[in-house]
């Protein structure tokens, strides 16, 4: 029982430890990639370029040791062979053949038929062993062979640029000294691949080089431009979508955002333009009245110009109100055409209504429902016959609302959009309406990166066609 309770307590102890390993690990790795971000480039061309040219590199070195370091070792051993092949023959051929005479045709035919240049020396003792280079193939695999073929004292000198190798064996009367070629005995046309590989490699990046730069261009004209706007000041005159499919969109986007926001300020600064125009003259009636107002006098007239002020400011209100991002939900379709019958049937309209696809929209449910009353409103008062289709269309919600009323002249579809503009010849007081409502809704479908559209119906009448992203 006691055993049982420490090994418990052992285990408990050590599981705190283990499970601060990976904290700590995460830890570390952020802090490295931290370190690496910090000296990283900033500026997209050059991380781009170091995209292109890492892997290039890298490819290049991992061929270079693993291809290159394998044929260089295995052709240099080949080549090794072969002359410490041809030396003991030599070697062979002098002992057998020890005379003078002999040993003078076996000196010339190793430098006729070899390529070797050969002479006996007296027996001295051989020279001391010269340091080692620190990476030669060639020293190492010549002696590797001559101890392996020959197995006698020898030595080499392969140190140097010299296109000699000497190489000195100890015989039993004399020593024999060979001079043969570095190419004999070892691969010296690799360089050539090396260089020819370098330099198609220099030659596919000054393209590619040329390439990225044509590519970042376009980025960074469309960040100018947004600089540029963001700052207050013009747009660059030159400025025009270039460059890759991704990029023209983004500054196809960015026009059309820009002019987005140019029109919203036009608007506001209209719509404060008119608030100030209109309160300015019922304020000033009001000081009027009351100025001319007696214990008994009729305030009829005071009372419809408060009720007027009253519905300029909803109006007013409900304009600024399309300015307020509400977050995006699910919109019922067919629930808000069944409410539209009934409306339609208490305004004794006739209504027919359509729906192709999904009933579900993807919108800001109030803003998009403010949209529709404003359209299919005016399309009540001022039609006997509505039809409203809605359907899917190219990535699009597509909403149509035809009427049989009187329409809109094709040279003012466009001019009814901006704020207090009615097409009656002036701004009756007497009357309803601030002329908000097409510019609160195409402020609404706009706000949805869609549009709002007026065009002839089949009717007679007006259509007007609401297109937002679905």
């Amino acid at each position: 029982m006691a055993n049982s309770e420490i090994s418990e307590e052992r285990e408990t102890s050590q599981a705190p430890s283990s499970s601060g390993i990976v904290p700590a690990l995460r830890e570390g790795w952020r802090q490295f990639w931290r370190i690496v971000s910090r000296y990283m480039p900033k500026r997209l061309y050059a991380r781009s370029l170091i995209i292109v040219i890492a892997p290039m590199i890298l490819l290049q070195s991992v061929i270079a040791f693993v291809f290159m370091e394998r044929h260089w070792q295995m052709v240099t051993q080949r080549l090794s062979q072969a002359v410490t092949r041809d030396i003991a023959a030599i070697i062979d051929m002098i002992e057998t053949y020890p005379q003078e005479e002999e040993i003078a045709q076996v000196i010339r035919i190793a430098q006729e038929r070899l390529a070797l240049k050969i002479d006996l020396m007296p027996p001295d003792p051989l020279p001391a062993p010269a340091p080692k280079p620190f990476f030669s193939i060639l020293d190492q695999t010549l002696s590797e062979e001559i101890t392996r073929q020959i197995n006698r004292p020898f030595w080499i000198d392969t140190v140097g640029n010299s296109n000699i190798v000497e190489i000195r064996i100890q015989l039993e009367n004399s020593v024999l000294r060979v001079f043969a070629r570095r190419s004999q005995a070892y691969a010296s046309n690799t360089h050539i691949f090396l260089l020819w590989m370098v330099g198609t490699s220099l030659v596919l990046l000054t393209i590619a080089i040329a390439f990225l730069r044509n590519q970042i261009r376009p980025i960074l004209q469309l960040a100018e431009a947004a600089e540029s706007f963001g700052k207050g000041r013009p747009m660059p005159s030159d400025f025009r979508p270039r460059g890759a499919e991704e990029v023209r969109r983004a500054g196809l986007a960015f026009i059309q955002m820009r002019e987005r926001i140019e029109k919203q300020i036009e608007q506001r600064t209209a719509m404060l333009t008119g608030v100030s125009h209109d309160l300015r003259t019922i304020l000033t009636r009001f000081k009027l009245q009351l100025a001319l107002a007696s214990p008994k006098a009729d305030i009829e007239a005071l009372d419809q110009d408060v009720e007027d002020m009253r519905l300029m400011l909803e109006g007013y209100l409900s304009f600024a109100r399309g300015e307020v991002m509400e977050d995006p939900g699910s919109f019922d379709l067919a629930a808000y055409f069944e409410k539209l019958t009934e409306e339609a049937r208490l305004r004794k309209r006739k209504l027919r209504t359509s729906l192709s696809g999904s009933s579900k929209a993807y919108v800001r449910p109030n803003a998009f429902n403010r949209l529709l009353d404003n359209i299919i409103g005016n399309a009540f008062r001022y039609a006997k016959n509505v039809h409203v289709d809605a359907r899917y269309s190219m990535g699009s919600l597509v909403i149509t609302v035809d009427d049989d009323g009187p329409g809109i002249p094709p040279e003012k579809r466009e001019h009814v959009f901006k704020p207090f503009v009615r097409l009656d010849d002036a701004r009756n007081q007497d009357k309803s309406g601030t002329g908000l409502g097409l510019s609160i809704a195409r402020d609404i479908a706009r706000s949805h990166g869609g549009d709002i559209m007026l065009e002839d119906s089949p009717l007679g009448g007006l259509r007007a066609v609401i297109r937002v992203p679905a």
